[in-house]
């Protein structure tokens, strides 16, 4: 638990999430904090919240490794986004990492990921969850902005869910826009944003974004995390409904992105998908999931 782990390594992606989450892990009771960082990708300003900082170019596995024993770390969290391009980049690769890709069938953020957490396994570090540090940002089910979704947007939401989580389960995107019952927009590889303007250019005003994960997602390094960015992505793509997935969605500046929501007028609740069975979309779920066996 939080409160044995004086220690704690991070993996710094993009974006505000590992900045976020250090100071998350010092209200949780983390003493000290060693990050490694990404040249083009990590923000800057985490060094001033974390007591040590290394700066290293995506594929230096074996840099990233001999850091945190270094610094005598034993339990790393992955912390913010790495642009997928940088995935599969041909970057400064190290031998190391070259060798762990080689042995991957399939090279998406997942199956990367966790060979990564193998790796460090192998040096007796332990890729730890993040949901320890951050139970304050992740909502339970219910609205969380003053406006609640109207009738018609709450029947998107539930059925953008389902549909989501047939998409999700085939490892292409955990993001779907949708609009009175139609489909349009899937997030892929190009991301989450450039999925919400697509969507909210076709609804024209009226459509509603659905984020979640997929069953069975490690929540280790994957969390979905919705932002002051994603609201502004909202209000530039006319969206103003919003649904996320109780328990399993970090709300990143969690008071100046509600009130921004209140702002902007958007509905944004969060779903548990227990509640959700029972919608009349849940059999496009399982004969979607039927075609993927």
């Amino acid at each position: 638990m939080a409160d044995s782990i004086r220690m704690l390594g991070m993996i710094a992606g993009n974006r505000r999430f590992p900045l976020v989450f250090a100071r998350e892990a010092r209200a949780a009771g983390i003493q000290r904090l060693v990050a490694v960082a990404f040249e083009g990708e990590t923000d800057p300003a985490l060094g001033g919240l974390v007591d040590e900082m290394v700066w290293l170019k995506v594929g230096q596995l074996q840099k990233l490794i001999d850091t945190f024993k270094k610094w005598g770390v034993r339990e790393v969290v992955m912390v913010g986004q790495l642009a997928p391009k940088n995935l599969f980049a041909n970057l400064r690769l190290d031998f190391r990492m070259m060798g762990l890709l080689a042995r991957l069938k399939r090279r998406n953020a997942e199956t990367i990921f966790g060979a990564v957490g193998e790796e460090l396994a192998r040096d007796g570090l332990v890729l730890a969850p993040h949901a320890q540090f951050l139970s304050r940002i992740v909502p339970g089910a219910g609205v969380l902005t003053q406006r609640k979704p109207s009738t018609e947007e709450r029947e998107d939401m539930v059925f953008g869910f389902n549909i989501g989580k047939a998409v999700a389960a085939l490892d292409i995107g955990q993001t779907v826009v949708v609009k009175r019952g139609t489909v349009l927009a899937v997030e892929a590889f190009e991301g989450t944003d450039a999925a919400l303007l697509r969507g909210g250019q076709l609804g024209q005003g009226d459509a509603v974004a659905v984020k979640l994960t997929k069953e069975g997602q490690d929540m280790r390094f994957d969390i979905p995390c919705i932002g002051c960015e994603t609201i502004e992505t909202l209000k530039k793509a006319g969206i103003k409904a919003l649904a996320i997935e109780a328990g399993r969605t970090l709300l990143l500046e969690k008071d100046e992105l509600l009130r921004a929501a209140d702002e902007a007028g958007m509905a944004v609740e969060a779903l548990d998908g227990r509640g959700l069975e029972a919608a009349p979309e849940k059999n496009f779920w399982k004969k979607l999931k039927a075609l993927d066996k």
